[in-house]
């Protein structure tokens, strides 16, 4: 099975792990922005680079938009995360949010360096009166007056299942 490395795993695991990995062309420029040695001593045992497929990167939009977390992931999020789409991947990564969209659509998650996601989180708007609740369909989307009510409603979290 392929492992794709966000950049979390560049900056912490060792070298000899992160050869045999698969990361995004995008990466190459956070990780020297974020540590100019790191980049150099990976530079030098590059794992593989590669560019994702454009019908893949519009698949992990589709997906972060689904969750809701859209607005919220990098472009490089987006190419980390349309990589474990194309290649069926396991997806090591210690951002929540992306661990959240992998999980949601039956990609393998495993943390780097944190204990990772235990329950994957849904976006609900919840009237501050009545207390009716119903799906958000992003956690951006305006939010609206309860239709039952009239009150006003509040965007929380619901959790699901990991």
């Amino acid at each position: 099975m392929v492992d794709v490395l966000d950049t979390a795993a560049l900056l912490q695991w060792p070298v000899e792990r992160i050869v045999s990995g698969l990361c995004a062309e995008s990466q190459q420029e956070e990780l020297r922005r974020l540590s100019e040695p790191r980049y150099l001593l990976v530079q030098a045992n590059p794992p593989q680079f590669s560019q994702p497929d454009p019908k893949q990167l519009q698949r992990a939009r589709e997906a972060a938009a689904r969750s809701g977390e859209l607005s919220a992931l990098s472009p490089v999020d987006l190419d980390v995360l349309a990589l474990a789409i194309e290649h069926e991947a396991v997806l090591h990564s210690d951002d929540y949010r992306l661990q959240n969209i992998a999980r949601r659509e039956g990609i393998v998650a495993r943390p780097v360096n944190t204990k990772g996601i235990t329950s994957i989180w849904k976006w609900q708007l919840r009237c501050t009166g009545c207390r009716a609740t119903r799906e958000a369909r992003s956690k951006d989307e305006d939010v609206p007056d309860c239709d039952i009510c009239g009150s006003p409603m509040q965007l929380k979290r619901s959790r699901g299942q990991a």
